[in-house]
């Protein structure tokens, strides 16, 4: 593009803002302030997308615990560097400030691994060192209790203690590098805990094994970690492949266990949930009692498939929830995805950007005009409103956004993108 026609499309955009701006303004809506809240609002990226839930433990690791990547797009990062230059250039193509969301098996054991129960915070020390320099937001994390010997029939619910114990032991050492991130990193880190356990079959006994996975969560979280520097976080789920019939870890369970508990927060997984459930009208539920809430941003079709996230409907409700609500200092939000069907980078690109409008378009609804139309009654005008603001144009305002934080608007990021195919992945 030469430098006039550059000027030209810039002053375009400019003027297509300051129209976008003037109707929103006309229902009350301050986009400035929506801007700056959007900016101020991180979301952690999951690491793996880049390489299919693989991690680095050991080369061509076979997944578990109902995990299941589809696809078999060519570029996958299969080392610790190849995905950090991933990210780089995801980072890049992303306004605003973010996170990263590390699983235990992504150490960094520099030829020298150690089994699960002994990870420590030296062997993700170069991540650490790497976010540092990139000046990432944040860094959180996950034990990774899933596609390892000791994990195919159960892990802290499982009937043998020793197992149990392992699982436990691997889990505390997540906490301890999940506070030592938080530390390092000056925001606090949320570590999520998650199990595969489950039944595909109808179980006889439901019940003792809830009972073993409670009292090896209170051994998980008997070490006293600094609230500053670390939150704990339990996620549930409907179902999973291997756990179609009876999952431990069910909703009821872990919203249970942390409303009891006080401290821990309770993850929403966009994806975990039967497909007719809304998991956006749970949030001002959830968040009644919990002290804090866990996000995962997903798109399940049909059932939890981890599909790339779209500023679909669904989407859009979670972070009209959060908005409306007043929940965003409460809400930790990550992505939980993994497309192995298309460019991985663009998956990550094209999520989280669609998360990021989906908020945007949250902080951009006419929340005056809305509550007070609904405090009155006026649930005709309420209806109106809602149809209005759906028309009202987006997406100037977040071309603007991206202007804002030297990232392409529009499609621009597919060109670089398409770049990195050609020179950097097609030769993987």
């Amino acid at each position: 593009m030469s430098k006039s026609s550059s000027v030209k499309s810039s002053a375009r955009s400019s003027q297509a803002f300051a129209a976008a701006a003037a109707a929103y303004e006309t229902l009350g809506v301050d986009v400035e302030a929506a801007l700056a809240t959007l900016a101020a609002t991180p979301i952690s990226l999951h690491c793996w997308q880049g390489d299919d839930v693989g991690g680095f433990e050991k080369a061509d690791a076979t997944l578990t615990g109902g995990i299941q990547a589809t696809g078999n797009y060519p570029g996958k990062a299969r080392t610790i560097d190849q995905l950090r230059q991933d990210l780089d250039l995801v980072y890049k193509l992303l306004p605003g400030r973010h996170r990263l969301n590390l699983h235990a098996i992504y150490a960094d054991f520099a030829g020298k691994p150690v089994d699960r129960d002994a990870i420590e915070p030296k062997h993700f020390a170069s991540w650490v060192d790497w976010a540092q320099a990139r000046k990432l937001h944040g860094l959180d994390f996950n034990p990774s209790n899933f596609s390892h010997p000791l994990s195919a029939e159960g892990t802290l619910s499982h009937p043998d203690k020793k197992i149990r114990e392992f699982w436990i032991a691997h889990c505390a050492a997540s906490r301890r590098i999940g506070a030592h991130f938080g530390k390092k990193m000056g925001t606090r880190t949320v570590t999520n805990v998650w199990i595969p356990d489950g039944s595909k079959d109808t179980p006889f006994d439901r019940a003792a094994p809830r009972a073993r996975l409670a009292a090896s969560l209170e051994k998980v979280f008997a070490e006293k970690l600094n609230a500053k520097h670390h939150l704990d976080a339990v996620e549930s789920k409907l179902f999973g492949i291997g756990a179609e019939s009876y999952t431990v870890g069910s909703h009821e369970f872990y919203l249970g266990y942390a409303l009891k508990r006080g401290d821990v927060a309770y993850c929403l997984d966009a994806g975990h949930f039967h497909p007719t459930e809304s998991l956006a009208d749970k949030i001002s539920s959830v968040l009644q009692f919990a002290p804090a809430l866990l996000l995962h941003v997903s798109r399940g079709v049909r059932w939890d498939s981890d599909h790339v996230v779209t500023c679909d409907d669904p989407t859009r409700a979670i972070f009209e929830e959060l908005v409306r609500g007043d929940f965003l200092g409460r809400t930790a939000i990550g992505l939980d995805y993994f497309d192995a069907s298309i460019n991985r980078i663009a998956a990550w690109v094209i999520g989280t950007r669609a998360a990021q409008k989906a908020l945007l378009a949250a902080l951009l609804e006419p929340a005056a005009l809305l509550r007070s139309a609904e405090e009155y009654g006026d649930h005709a005008l309420r209806l109106a409103l809602f149809e209005e603001s759906r028309a009202l144009p987006l997406g100037p305002v977040w071309d603007e956004f991206c202007r804002r934080h030297n990232t392409p608007a529009g499609l621009g990021y597919m060109a670089e993108i398409k770049t990195y195919e050609t020179q950097v992945l097609s030769k993987r």
